[in-house]
């Protein structure tokens, strides 16, 4: 478990820059509340094993007492560095982009099941979406009752999707939540 260096900042803060804009810096800057000292500290990146993860600075602390081999997890794994070297945003940051989104997209109930299911967010699915949405950029998925679904990036931009057919993809899928139960040994 090391700090990452300025090419793997780099990509991690672009890849979360996509989707959560200007809001990135609450992620940076959010204190954290947890361990024994009466002063919020504050959260940071680490690398483990190819794995990016987002913990407290007491929690890595105290993880400094377990020897490399033997630590599995540390905080939360929002990413994954690939052989290749590109950085992939993995579901679990979920929680994290749908706290700090800058796009969002609403899926309608009977529509919910097919993106969790991995497939791409039709015109005929939506149910609303927020305004300014530019080809590329990162989108959150929620359902109606604003439960954060997944994450992916979108295909068309907002005016574009008023004049779409219904069969037109809308956002291409990059990670949902059904991911825990159909790569389970994976995460």
């Amino acid at each position: 478990m090391r700090p990452l260096d300025e090419k793997e900042t780099s990509a991690v803060f672009e890849k979360l820059f996509k989707f959560v804009g200007n809001n990135l810096k609450n992620i940076v800057e959010n204190p954290s509340h947890e361990g024994p000292d009466s002063n919020p500290g504050r959260y940071c990146f680490r690398l483990h094993k190819n794995k990016v993860f987002y913990a407290s600075e007491s929690l890595v602390k105290r993880a400094t007492n377990i020897a490399r081999p033997s630590l599995v997890s540390l905080g939360t794994c929002i990413g994954k560095y690939t052989h290749g070297g590109s950085f992939h945003l993995t579901v679990q940051a979920l929680n994290l982009l749908a706290a700090n989104a800058k796009h969002k997209v609403w899926l309608k109930p009977q529509s919910e099941m097919s993106f969790l299911y991995g497939n791409h967010v039709l015109k005929s699915a939506l149910g609303r979406i927020t305004d300014n949405i530019a080809p590329g950029d990162g989108v959150v998925v929620f359902s109606m009752a604003d439960v954060p679904l997944g994450f992916g990036v979108a295909a068309k931009s907002t005016q574009d999707c008023r004049k779409l057919d219904p069969n037109a993809i809308v956002v291409l899928h990059q990670a949902d939540v059904g991911e825990y139960l159909r790569m389970e040994d994976e995460l």
